[in-house]
């Protein structure tokens, strides 16, 4: 390519005096060149040199050279010019048209010119150009137009042509239709890279890790060496699958092939780490990349905030923009996400001022996005400023909004949000919308107007509930006492009941003291997850609040035995821009003795000193405000810094790890 520009160097001076001209390959060579290194300036020369030659100028081979070049630099509307001056143009030119749109983001565009290029104009298109289009409709995500697209080919026979499959099995592997994309993957006798990878891809990004993996290690066995793309997709399975131990393997594949520094590589290789929970080796491959890009920033900061570390994402989003790396509208939205774990106000106002500053207002997840950081952060009223402040409103916000309001308790205030969305908005409720505002209805124990949103669901809009939906309805019928009718809707579900299921009909159990069905659900929920130590404290509870203490002794027993371990509940509270963290017993805190004797002095006022629900297992102990209890987590252990602290009155946000 270097040739090629020293080509129009030396040779400037000799065109103008029409002097040894180049022939249409060479200039057609020559604009590759300036193509592919996006030189717009030295193409434009050569087509201004054109000019002085029609002849040349209208030459197929060169038109489609001069097409392509000003694709690549991003210029259609010359491309389209050049296009517009052949009066026949051939299915090169036509091809390089359809290419030039799709690659520069216009897929309605590339299709609507195939359409002109078969149905006007009855040129046959090849298969570079089906290439193009099928990338289009996928791109789109438009399966029925790619289906249509797969028809095509089967009938002009380029069913044969490997490149075209693989874009076809790309277009069914991103719009999640397997079993297409099974069959046709089985269908090709000889694969190629590409081949292997898009069905790798296939099954990661659909959620079925273990084919995926298996998958990948069938390629591998047959001899086909795996690309950056592969190992990146056989990544994110191990991701999905939290499979460590695969993913440090492919890791030390990636190394020995030299694919480990390329960016793709390594972000997959951070993001894997932090949700396998080992963030330490995320960390380190991070700090070995080069040349990091956003996406690869944005994997380390979601990936501190998944590990419940959240406090580590803010100062790595301050690294980011040091190092002159800029948010695009996709990660401000998991940066804010990040955030919201935290719950700090006065760090969510700063957030909001660099989300204005960037000009992101207008962006309906971003601005869904800070309505729920804002919601966290105990602050209904900047959430709902937010809400109202943008005019556009979709049903992504709706719902933001609809579950802010259900956050804090306020279901009424939800129901008329929904209701106003129905009547006064174009935005169709869908399946989150329909989560948030069950929710909101659970929360504020509104069990009539839940159900009646339950049956709208279904009836007014066609929608199918799944696990979460039903969830929600049971717990809302448990927080009520309904319990029988709470098992009745467990046992009409047309879905796999999951555990989350019977973990709210259990929770409503202990709470309404109702063993013979909190059994039931135990019993359930202990068959789909019998390592999950949460559980067990739940039927625990329920146990000690009936006084039924042999059962409680065997659960504590069978806990022991299976060495499970309960996540250690932690409380914060936010006072004057600082964050408290708590958990039960906590001796760390500078001030602790000062807090523990105020806690003893808002027990009595409380009344909380021996509390009805001791269901909690723990061992009874003597706490620092000299009172023999069974140790539970109390707010009052989190307000206690807060009084210490505060001699004006101050809104206090105050948040547990268990209640998020």
């Amino acid at each position: 390519m270097e040739k090629d520009l020293g080509f129009i160097q030396k040779h400037d001076i000799r065109w103008k005096g029409e002097e040894n001209v180049p022939d249409n390959y060479t200039l057609s060579t020559v604009l590759k060149a300036c193509a592919e290194l996006q030189l717009l300036k030295h193409g434009e020369i050569l087509h201004g040199f054109l000019w002085k030659h029609e002849k040349i100028r209208l030459d197929l081979f060169v038109g489609s050279a001069l097409i392509e070049f000003y694709s690549k630099c991003g210029e259609m509307s010359d491309a389209s010019k050049v296009f517009n001056e052949f009066e026949k143009p051939d299915v090169v030119l036509w091809t390089s048209m359809v290419s030039g749109y799709e690659q520069n983001g216009y897929f309605e565009k590339a299709i609507a010119f195939f359409s002109r290029m078969v149905v006007e104009e009855g040129v046959d298109p090849d298969r570079v150009t089906l290439v193009s289009l099928v990338s289009a409709c996928s791109k789109l995500m438009n399966l029925k137009l790619g289906r249509s697209v797969h028809g095509f080919v089967v009938r002009r026979g380029f069913e044969s042509e490997l490149s075209l499959v693989n874009a076809l099995l790309n277009m069914y592997a991103k719009t999640g239709i397997v079993k297409v994309a099974e069959n046709l993957f089985r269908m090709i006798e000889v694969k190629d890279v590409v081949t292997w990878s898009s069905m790798i891809g296939c099954y990661s990004r659909n959620g079925a890790a273990v084919e995926s993996l298996n998958l990948f290690n069938e390629m591998i066995n047959k001899g086909c060496r795996p690309n950056a793309v592969t190992v990146v997709s056989a990544l994110q399975a191990c991701a999905v699958a939290c499979d460590l131990d695969e993913g440090r393997r492919i890791h030390e594949l990636a190394t020995k092939r030299g694919f480990e520094l390329e960016v793709s590589v390594s972000t997959a290789l951070t993001d894997m780490y932090m949700k396998c929970l080992s963030p330490d080796e995320a960390v380190n491959v991070f700090r070995k990349m080069p040349g990091k890009d956003v996406v690869a920033w944005v994997a380390l900061l979601s990936g501190y905030a998944l590990n419940g570390m959240a406090h580590k994402s803010i100062g790595i989003f301050k690294d980011m923009l040091c190092s002159g790396v800029q948010p695009d509208a996709v990660s401000m939205v998991k940066i804010l996400a990040s955030s919201s774990e935290l719950g700090i106000l006065h760090q969510a106002k700063c957030l909001h001022g660099y989300v204005t500053r960037s000009g992101f207002n207008n962006n309906a997840f971003i601005g869904a996005s800070l309505i729920e950081l804002y919601s966290k952060c105990g602050s209904l009223d900047y959430a709902i400023k937010v809400f109202e402040g943008i005019i556009d409103k979709d049903i992504v916000l709706w719902s933001a909004m609809i579950a802010g309001f259900g956050i804090h308790g306020r279901g009424e205030e939800a129901l008329k949000l929904f209701h106003r969305m129905v009547k006064s908005s174009t935005a169709r409720p869908n399946d989150v919308t329909f989560i948030s505002i069950l929710s909101a209805c659970s929360h504020a124990g509104l069990l009539l107007q839940g159900i009646e949103i339950f049956h709208m669901m279904v009836n007014d809009y066609g929608l199918h509930p799944g696990s979460e939906h039903y969830g929600i309805v049971v717990d809302l019928l448990g927080r009520t006492g309904e319990l029988e009718k709470a098992m009745d809707i467990i046992n009409q579900m047309p879905v796999p009941v999951e555990p989350h299921v019977w973990g709210a009909l259990l929770a409503a159990c202990r709470i309404h003291h109702n063993v013979e069905i909190g059994e039931v659900a135990a019993k359930n929920l202990l068959c789909l997850d019998s390592n999950h130590a949460g559980y067990y404290i739940l039927l625990s509870n329920m146990y000690g609040v009936d006084g039924k203490w042999g059962n409680l002794a065997k659960i504590r027993t069978l806990i022991k035995e299976k060495g499970l371990k309960k996540m250690i509940g932690q409380s914060m509270i936010e006072i004057r821009n600082e964050v408290h963290s708590f958990v039960a017993d906590d001796k760390l805190h500078p001030e602790c003795e000062k807090i523990y004797e105020l806690v003893g002095q808002l027990e009595i006022s409380l009344k909380l000193i021996h509390h009805p629900d001791i269901g909690l297992i723990g061992s009874s102990q003597t706490t620092l405000s000299g009172k023999g209890t069974c140790s539970w987590f109390r707010p009052s252990e989190t307000l206690s810094p807060a009084l210490i602290r505060t001699k004006e009155r101050l809104s206090l946000p105050w948040f547990s790890s268990l209640e998020q």
